[in-house]
Order: structure tokens, then C-alpha cells, then sequence
């Protein structure tokens, strides 16, 4: 809702009065103070939250264009608890961090993962999601586990410049590890026998394995936890970063629904294995 400035008042019907130097220096440090201090906690009756509606399942648009997904089903049903009206707003990916410090919208839904990076510009709540990565290798290989000394010799796909292909230079040293422009690539080289394992996280993985033919020749093989020294934390509903009230109110109400399952009654919609 638009609120119209109040009327000034015609020059002609405003005083001035000088201000002694003491005056201007008070003044000053009134500002000064008030820059420093946070804003006071807000009602939050309604909270505008921002995704990118092009990253399935997490969100998308629907057939009416509307935004759809986990993240838009988790935000209402985080929103229900908070006692705040949710309005989703559908924002390019390039504009989310600048849209949010500008105040366009409060919030984030968009599987915005929580990096040192962001967290300069702004703030994040717990995070909702850790994606697992996951192995895929040929249905009828030879390979039982996903360990380094498992796949000591076999050479293993990854998109390339990322987090997981520092994971796997650091930790399968006696790999061969070839890199791809992007996981779909790296899968289809493993269909074609050029390659004896391929990793990723496990909802892109997973996403080509159900909607690929190609992918019928190969099996996943073993989740492996997110190691905090190569991946972020999680995803995240990113925040500005003065408003620790709304922060705690996601906060409260992601732990509530995780506790009384609600919140993998809604994650089973569309995953179906913990993402958490």
C-alpha cells in the first residue's frame, strides 16, 4: 500500500530559527546515534518474500504463471505460524540481493545457498535445506562403495569450478578427476562408458535420473554429507540484515514445523529423500 507524504507547509508559512553551534553538535550526534541503533521491533503483519520462480522444485512457475514449489509452499506455511500475511513476489536472480536491501521485498525464497560472501551484504535464517551429494555409477559396474580408496584409480566426473570439484581434488587425491561445463554432460559421458563415476548434489542427480532416457544405464551410489569445509552451510530464507526480529520470527517457526513435521509433510511433496 502506497502512503502519500504529508503536505509541507508553503515557504511562506514556515519559521527558522539560527542554531547555536551546541544545537548543531547535539544534532549531530542524535543522528549519529540513531544510525548506530537498531530499528524497533515490527509487527510484521505482512512480509513480501522474493523468488526466482526457475529452479524446480524448489520454485517454478505454474500454468497460470504463479509461483509454485517447495520454497513458496514452506514460506506460507512458515508464514501461517508467524501470524503474517505471505505475498510472493517473482524477482530475476540478478536483482534478489539489491531488490531485498533496497526494500522491495523482506525476504528470500529462492534456494539461495548461505556463503561468507552474502553474508556481508545481508543475513540468512536457519537453513531449511543441505543438500546431500550423491554418486552416480553404471547399473552394471563393478563399483559397491563411494570411498577414496573404493574409487582409487577410477576417474570421476564434476562440473567443473565448483565446490565439488575442490571436494573430490581434496579428498579422492589417487582419482582422476574430469571436469565438465555442467553435470548433465558428465552423466552423459558416464552413459557412454568414458567416465566410472559422476558426482553432484543429489536433487540435480536425482532430477536427471527420473526425466533422462540416457540415465537408465546408471544407479546412484551412496549420499555423502555436505563437508563444511568445501560446501556452504545450507539454503537459507535470506534477510536484510537490520531485521534480527524477522529473523527470529522465521527462526521460531521453521523449528516449530520441523518438530511437529510439518515441514516434511511439505518437503515429501516434492523430494523424496531428507534434504535436510
Amino acid at each position: 500500500m502506497m502512503v502519500k507524504a504529508e503536505a509541507k507547509p508553503a515557504a511562506k508559512d514556515r519559521m527558522f530559527f539560527p542554531l547555536s553551534r551546541r544545537a548543531l553538535l547535539a544534532g549531530a550526534a542524535g543522528i549519529a546515534l540513531a544510525a548506530r541503533t537498531p530499528a524497533r521491533a515490527r509487527q510484521w503483519r505482512e512480509v513480501r518474500i522474493a523468488s526466482e520462480g526457475a529452479r524446480p522444485p524448489y520454485n517454478y512457475l505454474d500454468a497460470n504463471g504463479e509461483l509454485a514449489g517447495f520454497e513458496i509452499d514452506l514460506g506460507q506455511e512458515l508464514c501461517a505460524r508467524m501470524g503474517a500475511a505471505c505475498i510472493f513476489v517473482t524477482q530475476d536472480w540478478d536483482g534478489l540481493v539489491a531488490g531485498l536491501n533496497e526494500g522491495r521485498f523482506d525476504a528470500i525464497m529462492a534456494a539461495l545457498e548461505i556463503t561468507e560472501a552474502r553474508l556481508q551484504t545481508m543475513d540468512f535464517s536457519k537453513p531449511y535445506a543441505r543438500m546431500p551429494n550423491s554418486f552416480v555409477v553404471p547399473r552394471e559396474g563393478d563399483l559397491r562403495g563411494t570411498s577414496p580408496a573404493s574409487l582409487k584409480g577410477r576417474s570421476i566426473g564434476v562440473e567443473a569450478d565448483g565446490a565439488h570439484q575442490s571436494f573430490l581434488e581434496n579428498v579422492y587425491p589417487d582419482s582422476e578427476i574430469k571436469t565438465y561445463a555442467g553435470l548433465e554432460e558428465a552423466i552423459l559421458d558416464l552413459a557412454e562408458g568414458r567416465v566410472d563415476a559422476v558426482f553432484g548434489d543429489k536433487d540435480a542427480v536425482m532430477d536427471f535420473m527420473k526425466n533422462r532416457r540416457e540415465a537408465k544405464c546408471c544407479r546412484t551410489l551412496d549420499d555423502i554429507p555436505r563437508d563444511p569445509a568445501f560446501f556452504a552451510e545450507g539454503i537459507g530464507i535470506g534477510l536484510r540484515q537490520v531485521d534480527q526480529d524477522l529473523k527470529e520470527m522465521f527462526n521460531k517457526a521453521l523449528d516449530e514445523a520441523i518438530v511437529d513435521g510439518a515441514f516434511a509433510r511439505i518437503r515429501t511433496k516434492y523430494f523424496d529423500f531428507d534434504i535436510r
